[in-house]
């Protein structure tokens, strides 16, 4: 018997150790804020670490072949090594490392233009982002904000991007024109992507990943963003955050509203996105190929694919962080 109980330690041992996690090199650029584990395993985050969007951070690991988590290095977080879920950025890692299963990120159909199936509307809650991402200084919409020249009145945009089913949030990176917006175009849409009114290299990192993978051109492009921004704003979904703004609501009760205002395939097209599980980050809409501007909510929603998750990292009670200088 102990001979048995041996071995299968044994097997185990050898099933973990093929498991193991291989060294990678490269770069990972966050595209949201999300936690940064000490051990994804055991979800054990000392210092409550995260790492920011729009940030590159460098890699070291990766958990496997295929893999999902990559481990990279946090400038001023102890212990410094953090794992990081490969959905919360873009990874661009070397040699082999780099390589991947046919239809997931890095394969080349997920960055040929012009193939999405859908999108996914990004809306950020400004001072909810501002208040907790380590941005260091390089966001100075939210110098702005802390020091009370810049005021949060309407929800912001963070992005449009384009969707393929079998790329899932992977799909980024195409080929397409430059960055290069006017200056009516730059006027526009700073109210509702306050980064515009101090400089444009987030909207550029924006293009970039996820614009040049549809044919319309900037201009048109961030004009049609901000435009589905505004019905979002304008609807139940800006009511709500708007009006918590200093305070809180629950999840369950934002949902109900929402469906008892619109139905369930409104409702089922968002999903809330926290940070440190209680702090509103941004809202997330599930849009058609061809949506519309033209209407209220259940217009632009349209017949938007499969259901969402209602929520990421949020516990039930969702703090929504006040929307001038505290």
């Amino acid at each position: 018997m102990q001979r048995q109980i041996a071995a299968g330690l044994f097997f185990a041992f050898i099933a973990v150790a093929c498991g193991a996690s291989e060294s990678a090199s490269g770069q990972f650029t966050a595209t949201q804020n999300c936690e940064a584990f000490s051990s994804f395993a055991k979800r054990s985050n000392p210092g409550a670490v995260q790492v920011a969007a729009g940030t590159s951070y460098t890699v070291r690991e990766i958990n496997k072949v295929d893999y999902d988590w990559l481990r990279v290095d946090v400038p001023g977080a102890e212990p410094s090594l953090r794992w990081v879920q490969r959905s919360c950025g873009t990874p661009a890692l070397t040699a082999q490392s780099a390589k991947a299963p046919a239809g997931q990120a890095g394969g080349e159909s997920c960055s040929i233009a012009n193939k999405q199936d859908s999108y996914v509307l990004a809306i950020t809650w400004q001072p909810g982002f501002c208040e907790h991402a380590s941005y260091n200084g390089k966001k100075p919409e939210c110098d702005a904000l802390g020091s009370g020249k810049l005021e949060a009145k309407t929800l912001s945009l963070h992005g449009l991007w384009p969707n393929k089913k079998e790329c899932g949030t992977h799909y980024g990176g195409c080929e397409g024109p430059a960055f290069a917006l006017t200056k009516e175009t730059i006027d526009k849409v700073a109210p509702w992507m306050p980064n515009f009114y101090f400089e444009r290299s987030f909207g550029a990192y924006e293009w970039n990943k996820h614009g040049k993978c549809q044919a319309l051109p900037p201009d048109e492009y961030f004009i049609k963003a901000v435009s589905a921004v505004r019905v979002v704003n304008d609807s139940e979904v800006g009511k709500i955050v708007l009006g918590s703004a200093g305070k809180s609501f629950r999840v369950g009760e934002f949902f109900d509203r929402v469906k008892a205002r619109y139905g369930e395939q409104v409702a089922s097209s968002i999903t809330l996105v926290c940070t440190q599980r209680k702090y509103l980050q941004e809202i997330r809409v599930a849009l058609p190929l061809d949506f519309s501007t033209g209407g209220e909510l259940p217009q632009l929603v349209g017949n938007a694919p499969a259901p969402a998750p209602r929520e990421i990292g949020c516990d039930d009670q969702v703090l929504v962080e006040a929307a001038g200088r505290n």
